[in-house]
């Protein structure tokens, strides 16, 4: 990164000055997770009359962003994102929002090659430190990437924020132009739910299949969270963690002694991430936590990097899956619900990985509009994008069980699907199965 000038190096300045340097048509970047800017939010979206066609990019916001709130009918800023909240999704349902699509960890590279232009770029990071430093806290990502390609560079510190360790975690001070004063806020968090009988019933089946020494990654939601918990139970020693993002099951699996890191091959002895979510708890756990490494997204995510690790077990969720394993993780139809995220880089990695194991979970049905509805379908909804595709996945797991589709034909894999089906909907599926030629008569297996 080049380094700002003499003349213009990290200035104090109000957030209003710093909303006053974005003029219509600008390309603006708020960052992922725990860097979105809350007080430079607030003054950009004060100045909304002044402005048109102010475009932002972002990634799973987890508070209101005022620009958004500010501006119904779109007219004056326009939100892009690599993954989507729940708060993200419910703008992009109102036509507000918009989605960029990326795997996660070529990010970096996407800035460096073909992302511009920048016109600002702010951060909210923690205060400088002893060495000059604005720590990202726990939310690495790409953010040195944008910075990189900025015109302008401007960070909002906070008290708010856990101080976390790693590597290109953070800005110098000679490569930022201005600072402005945050409102020393908490983090957000990400509540944890309970885990559902469903979700219960997955994770000790993918618990199960876990190795002492085995090198955990672990994907947002319930049903991944619910493997944590089930390995507290399940004797495994000797874990590590290389994922992209770390959650407060890990942390407990630390507490407990089952996690080391000992074993692993890359950053031994350290927790390998590149952001983290949780509670107010997890977030001090975090804070000057020596045995955590907080890396950007190309080194956490790329399936060359995650291969290096031996006995890699990844663990992502999906929300429908065909009977020739193709999984839809993202959208529902044509509406999009969150993001490819590394989901595809992991599963790659894993299988990669010596003794690697890769495992795609769901609940076997869903709720719509009063009616029960098979997650596993002959074919996907209409206009469903395709997350994993078929000759990715490895291990297909529901309540009803685990199905390994590596190597398998077609109709083997439909079978095999059908046999992790709700049993309501198994008939119907391999009638449909054989109607459609996924399964031949005749040909036993």
């Amino acid at each position: 990164m080049q380094m700002r000038t003499a003349a213009n190096r990290a200035r104090l300045i109000s957030a209003e000055q710093a909303a006053g340097l974005v003029t219509s048509g600008m390309w603006i970047d708020y960052g992922v997770t725990l860097c979105q800017p809350d007080v430079f939010d607030q003054a950009l979206a004060a100045r909304r009359d002044e402005l048109r066609n102010v475009k932002i990019r972002s990634c799973i916001s987890l508070r209101p962003r005022a620009v958004l709130e500010c501006d119904p009918k779109g007219e004056h800023f326009h939100w892009f994102s690599t993954h989507f909240s729940g708060y993200d999704r419910k703008h992009h349902d109102a036509g507000r929002a918009h989605y960029i699509p990326v795997n996660l960890g070529e990010i970096p590279d996407y800035y460096r090659r073909f992302i511009a232009p920048v016109d600002v770029v702010v951060f909210k990071t923690c205060r400088m430190d002893e060495n000059g430093y604005f720590n990202f806290s726990a939310a690495n990502l790409w953010h040195r990437a944008i910075a990189e390609r900025a015109k302008v560079v401007i960070v909002e510190v906070t008290d708010g924020l856990p101080y976390v360790f790693g590597e290109a975690n953070g800005l110098h001070v000679s490569e930022v132009d201005y600072i402005i004063e945050g409102d020393d806020q908490p983090a957000p968090e990400l509540p944890n739910p309970a885990p559902s009988e469903v979700d219960i019933a997955v994770g000790r089946l993918i618990a199960n299949e876990v190795e002492d020494g085995a090198c955990l990654q672990v994907g947002i939601g319930g049903m991944p969270n619910a493997v944590c918990a089930q390995l507290l139970h399940s004797g495994a020693r000797d874990l590590g963690v290389h994922t992209e993002m770390l959650t407060e099951g890990m942390m407990d699996l630390f507490k407990a002694g089952q996690i080391t890191n000992a074993r692993k091959q890359t950053n031994p002895g350290k927790f390998a991430f590149s952001f983290g979510l949780g509670a107010r708890s997890f977030y001090d756990s975090l804070h000057r936590n020596a045995d955590l490494l907080c890396l950007p997204v190309d080194r956490t995510n790329q399936p060359h990097e995650i291969m290096r690790n031996d006995r890699v077990v990844a663990i992502n969720n999906t929300t429908q899956i065909d009977l020739q394993g193709q999984a839809a993780s993202e959208s529902d139809g044509l509406r999009h619900i969150s993001g490819t995220g590394g989901q595809l880089q992991f599963v790659r990695g894993a299988y990669a990985s010596k003794g690697g194991k890769s495992f795609i979970c769901l609940s076997s049905t869903y709720e719509k509009r009063g009616q029960r509805k098979s997650r596993i379908a002959l074919s996907l909804t209409p206009g469903n994008v395709v997350t994993a595709p078929r000759t990715d996945i490895m291990y297909v797991v529901t309540e009803y069980g685990m199905v390994n589709l590596k190597g398998k034909s077609v109709p083997e894999r439909a079978l095999a699907m059908i046999s992790i089906a709700h049993p309501d909907f198994r008939e119907g599926l391999e009638r449909e199965a054989y109607e459609h030629r996924l399964i031949p008569r005749g040909v036993a297996f």
